[in-house]
């Protein structure tokens, strides 16, 4: 087998989940926690990489490229959402939007 063993990629995709954990959890910009858990998405993918790898399939490459997918219209839809509120003067504070009103 060439390149690092299996145990490197989790470790890498363990720090980026516990990175991407705390902006959820620390931050209150909705942008923040968006990236953060796009930062999160990706540590899953890393790992699904990383087993699908070790066992020779392509089971696990493929269900990543589906998570990307689902990401990023995840991204695309939040995006819009903070942009409409930035646009109507509505405080971008994930504590303070509660609620969506129309």
């Amino acid at each position: 087998m060439d390149g690092p063993g299996i145990g490197w990629y989790l470790i890498v995709a363990g720090i980026l989940f516990a990175t991407g954990a705390m902006g959820v959890m620390m931050r209150r910009s909705p942008l923040i926690v968006l990236l953060s858990l796009e930062i999160m998405l990706n540590a899953g993918n890393l790992t699904l990489v990383a087993f699908s790898r070790q066992v020779g399939g392509l089971d696990g490459q493929i269900f990543a490229l589906a998570v990307m997918a689902v990401a990023a219209g995840e991204v695309a839809v939040g995006l819009g959402l903070i942009v409409a509120m930035a646009r109507r003067g509505l405080a971008l504070d994930v504590d303070r939007a509660s609620a969506l009103k129309g």
